[in-house]
């Protein structure tokens, strides 16, 4: 059973259409011992945001003020599209004063990257890439493997995950930076100080209902960015949603990895369960990891991280 702990919800990003799902969130994460805090967010809608520009902002800028206790959690609702408006607005020394003693981890995934990235290039304050309010612990069917690991992860001093990867996945035992997200929200950083430069990296990606080609020019823009010229591997996640037309003749998402791989020249390595898919893992953002990959197996782990509060490699 998991320790009791002050759960605060983030709206940076899309509003909560499902409002039964973010009831339900809320109700398991209370019947587990927790305590939920922000509640008010999820009844936030300006346009298709979670509250105007200064409204989000503002919640995460709540955690830097020293004025108020700082939770255990700080989780995102939901993904869509708005962070980025926000990155400008946010207290970072503020933030890196009060994420210091590692009393606070911040988590969600998708359009959450963008923040993510954001407090690792400008403050050094590490996160975790994991599950998120409606989507998640909301859902109809609660998946155990997601809920089980995201515990894990958050309370242990360690975390791991294995899973069956690309046959032609090469051999592999390496140590690098963990770091990354979702693949079109990165993109939208390249070339701004809001990128981290994250030496010997493990890149972790993720998409969904992207097209192939569209996937592929992505990973070309972090590629003629300079993003993976420090990188040493990449993991690649749930990249489903595709859709192969007439014109296509046949090219979907294989052979853009396919195609890709041989140009970037990096290890890719697929499969894993991150992002938009039902069961996911989590993993801490800016923390040192192993990778180990063997016959189409392939193991992560991360040791003493500490939820990532003090980072390497930013």
């Amino acid at each position: 059973m998991p320790k009791r702990l002050d759960i605060r919800l983030l709206a940076p990003s899309g509003y909560a259409e499902d409002r039964a799902a973010c009831q339900r969130a809320i109700e398991r994460l209370q019947a587990a011992g927790h305590t939920v805090h922000g509640g008010a967010v999820v009844d936030r809608v300006d346009l298709r945001f979670a509250g105007s520009d200064a409204e989000r902002a503002a919640d995460i800028n709540h955690l830097a003020n020293p004025d108020h206790p700082l939770p255990d959690v700080a989780m995102a609702t939901c993904g869509g599209y708005g962070a980025i408006a926000l990155l400008d607005r946010l207290d970072y020394a503020g933030l890196k004063a009060r994420f210091e003693d590692g009393r606070c981890v911040l988590v969600g995934h998708g359009d959450f990257t963008v923040i993510q990235c954001a407090l690792l290039a400008r403050c050094g304050v590490g996160s975790l890439h994991g599950p998120m309010l409606v989507q998640d612990f909301g859902a109809g069917y609660l998946r155990e493997t997601t809920w089980r690991h995201f515990w894990q992860t958050l309370q242990g001093p360690s975390m791991d995950v294995a899973w069956a990867c690309n046959e032609n996945a090469p051999a592999l035992t390496l140590e690098g930076t963990l770091w990354g997200g979702n693949l079109s929200a990165l993109c939208s950083l390249v070339g701004t100080p809001y990128m981290p430069r994250v030496e010997g990296g493990i890149l972790y990606l993720e998409e969904s209902g992207e097209q192939a080609f569209r996937i592929e020019r992505m990973l070309y823009e972090l590629l003629h960015g300079g993003v993976l010229a420090t990188q040493r591997a990449i993991l690649l996640g749930g990249l489903g949603g595709q859709r192969v037309s007439e014109y296509d003749n046949g090219y979907d998402i294989d052979h853009a990895l396919e195609r890709f791989g041989r140009a970037c020249g990096l290890p890719m390595v697929r499969g894993l369960g991150i992002g938009h898919g039902p069961d996911k893992c989590t993993l801490p953002f800016g923390a040192v990891g192993t990778l180990e990959v063997r016959h189409g197996q392939a193991m992560l782990a991360a040791h003493d991280y500490r939820h990532v509060r003090q980072t390497a490699g930013a």
